[in-house]
């Protein structure tokens, strides 16, 4: 599968409104370093806490490195994506 975001890519992240959903690419702080910010897709969430996950898990610092976020560390989704041009759409 190919990554859903490509370097250079410039996404509108949205406030979430209530819990992410499995699936979705999501903006949140990193747990070991909380000024440092990741786009990652949600796997599942439990228990007010979110896994995450990078769509290259080969070369993906995720969840599986830093564990579970706090759903109130999680920030917005990312919604749509408008450059490059190109690739101009929603996510």
């Amino acid at each position: 599968m190919e990554p859903a975001l490509r370097d250079g890519d410039w996404l509108i992240v949205a406030p979430l409104g209530g819990a992410p959903s499995p699936g979705e690419i999501v903006l949140a702080r990193d747990p070991r370093q909380p000024e440092r910010l990741v786009l990652k897709r949600v796997a599942s969430v439990q228990d007010g806490r979110c896994t995450l996950l990078g769509d290259r898990p080969d070369a993906s610092t995720d969840s599986r490195v830093f564990g579970p976020v706090a759903v109130e560390d999680v920030l917005g989704r990312a919604v749509f994506r408008y450059a490059p041009l190109p690739r101009l759409g929603p996510i």
